[in-house]
C-alpha cells in the first residue's frame, strides 16, 4: 500500500528553506543490553562435595520427635516459634523450589543436601521443598530428615499458593556475608 502525502507543497519548500545551512547529527549513543545476573560458577567438583557432606545427615533409623496432630511442622530449639507462625501464615515466600517428585530415598536425600548447600551458598533464607503425596514414603520422611540437619531452622507445611500438604516451606540459616577480600 502506497503512504499518503500529508504535507502539501507549499510546507515542503518552508521546511527546506528553514533547515538550509543545517548538517545531519551523527548518532553516537551506544545502548548497553543489562548484563544478565550470573549465579556464582561454582566448580562441578565442588557442588558434589557439598551435596555428599549435607546429605550424610539424614538418616533413616533416628526419628526427631516431632507434632503428630496438625500441619507438619518443626522448629530448632534456638528459633522463635514466631518463624514458624510466619512460614504458616505464608509471609515468607520461597526463593527457590525444589520437586522430589519420582524420586528414589536415596536420590531425596542427596538433592535435599544440594538444595541446603545451595541456600547457604546463594544466601537463599527460605525454600520450598515439593515431596508430592504419591505413596507417602517421601511424605513422611522429608520432615524427619530436615529436622535432623543443623542448619534447617524450621519447616511447615506450605500454604495452598505453594502447594499445599504436598510440600514444605523450610528456613535455612546462611551464613553471614562477607565481602570477597581486598573490598
Amino acid at each position: 500500500m502506497k503512504k499518503k502525502e500529508t504535507l502539501s507543497s507549499d510546507d515542503k519548500s518552508l521546511f527546506r528553506q528553514l533547515a538550509e545551512g543545517t548538517r545531519r547529527i551523527s548518532h553516537d549513543t551506544v545502548v548497553h543490553k543489562p548484563a544478565p545476573k550470573k549465579l556464582r560458577d561454582v566448580p562441578q567438583k565442588r557442588l558434589l562435595a557439598e551435596q555428599v557432606d549435607n546429605s550424610h545427615y539424614f538418616s533413616d533409623e533416628f526419628q526427631p520427635l516431632l507434632a503428630t496432630e496438625g500441619a507438619v511442622r518443626y522448629v530448632r530449639q534456638d528459633v522463635s516459634h514466631y518463624e514458624l507462625k510466619k512460614l504458616r501464615r505464608g509471609d515468607y515466600s520461597p526463593e527457590i523450589f525444589l520437586d522430589l517428585h519420582g524420586l528414589t530415598q536415596q536420590q531425596a536425600k542427596q538433592e535435599l543436601g544440594a538444595l541446603i548447600a545451595a541456600c547457604r551458598r546463594e544466601h537463599v533464607f527460605c525454600a520450598s521443598v515439593m515431596h508430592g503425596h504419591g505413596k507417602h514414603i517421601l511424605k513422611q520422611q522429608t520432615p524427619l530428615w530436615l529436622a535432623q540437619h543443623p542448619h534447617v531452622m524450621a519447616f511447615h507445611q506450605a500454604p495452598k499458593l505453594f502447594g499445599g500438604d504436598a510440600a514444605l516451606l523450610v528456613l535455612i540459616e546462611v551464613e553471614e556475608w562477607q565481602p570477597p577480600a581486598g573490598l
